[in-house]
């Protein structure tokens, strides 16, 4: 009775109320909004176009469905409309003359997500009908899968697989049938299959754990004394090095010890780091010192991805506006 005491109050125009109700899903919504979208900003856009948009309707919720799935609907339905107006994400490469890459991929957007926003979401993020753990589809490799899907593939897996709602439910959602819902899943889980690493989050150590602390102070003192060949010999065989939204990417030791000594003659100098994290992964933000002023600047921030006590992959991000998302500088003293 107290949830829809609650819920009159609302109707009736009491903001407390609304609040009340939706704040339990504030942070579960835009993971949400960002697993499809892909962009901090939007996603944090998208959730409060959500909720105004819930505020407004909620007349129209008739009690068929859980609060939860109406708000999980007129999310996902805002973030599609999103995507297929969204005219504004560059499609060309804007790095100066890199170095022949591995592969050239489809450009994708894709920002990191701070860890902070993921506080409290293990247990309620993910339903028992779930294909994917919280931790393994909050992580880059997930995401970056995701946004290869159509978009409608991509909210369908997500809203199945990710968050455990039942076809039908997603049906609902998405305003279509039962059997198309089933179809897309099925696709989106092929793909998703080609494109993820097989088991590499499980081989992944602890987080904050003393192994992980100890392998991510020796790569931050690598990068911050411009040793190369130490960072190259933290590396699995195999890793990569991509920069979304760029489509160069750059695999194995030859090709990234290639890639790093290039940006570092570039720059000129070492750079600084600040540890953070993102999608669950550890993380840096990377400054580059003024040569005019005592001072060091916002250059760029990366994410990596562990397999064991070694590397399996670096996620560079140029965007500094991300800086402000994790509540990080712009500058340093030196």
């Amino acid at each position: 009775m107290r949830v829809e005491d609650t819920l009159r109050r609302a109707r009736d125009g009491d903001e407390n109320a609304f609040r009340e109700l939706v704040d339990p899903y504030r942070r579960e919504l835009q993971l949400h909004c960002y697993r499809i979208l892909g962009s901090l900003q939007d996603a944090e856009d998208e959730l409060q176009e959500t909720l105004l948009a819930a505020w407004r309707g909620l007349d129209g919720f008739e009690g068929r469905s859980s609060l939860r799935a109406w708000l999980y609907r007129i999310a996902t339905n805002r973030c599609l409309n999103t995507l297929r107006g969204r005219g504004r994400r560059p499609q060309e490469a804007r790095m100066v003359d890199p170095p022949e890459p591995t592969r050239r991929a489809e450009p994708i957007w894709l920002d990191p997500y701070p860890d902070v926003l993921l506080e409290g979401l293990a247990d309620t993020a993910a339903g028992p009908a779930s294909r994917y753990e919280t931790r393994e589809s909050v992580g880059l490799a997930f995401v970056a899968a995701l946004h290869h899907l159509p978009p409608r593939q991509r909210a369908a897996l997500v809203l199945r697989d990710v968050l455990g709602f039942q076809a039908a439910e997603v049906a609902e959602m998405l305003e279509s049938s039962e059997a198309s819902v089933k179809g897309a899943v099925r696709r989106a889980r092929a793909s998703l299959d080609e494109r993820m690493p097989a088991g590499g989050r499980e081989r992944a150590l602890l987080p904050n754990s003393p192994r992980e602390r100890e392998l991510l102070g020796r790569f931050a003192a690598a990068v911050e004394r411009g040793d190369t060949d130490g960072i190259v010999a933290m590396l699995t065989d195999d890793a990569w090095v991509t920069m979304p939204p760029e489509p160069y990417e750059y695999q194995g030791e030859e090709a990234i010890a290639r890639f790093l000594s290039d940006r570092q003659a570039r720059r000129g100098a070492n750079l600084r780091l600040v540890p953070t994290r993102a999608n669950g992964q550890p993380a840096f933000a990377c400054y580059l010192p003024d040569a005019q002023a005592p001072i060091a600047r916002a250059y760029a921030l990366f994410v990596l991805t562990l397999e064991g006590d070694r590397i399996s992959a670096i996620t560079w991000f140029a965007d500094r506006s991300l800086f402000g998302h994790f509540g990080l500088p712009r500058i340093l003293p030196e």
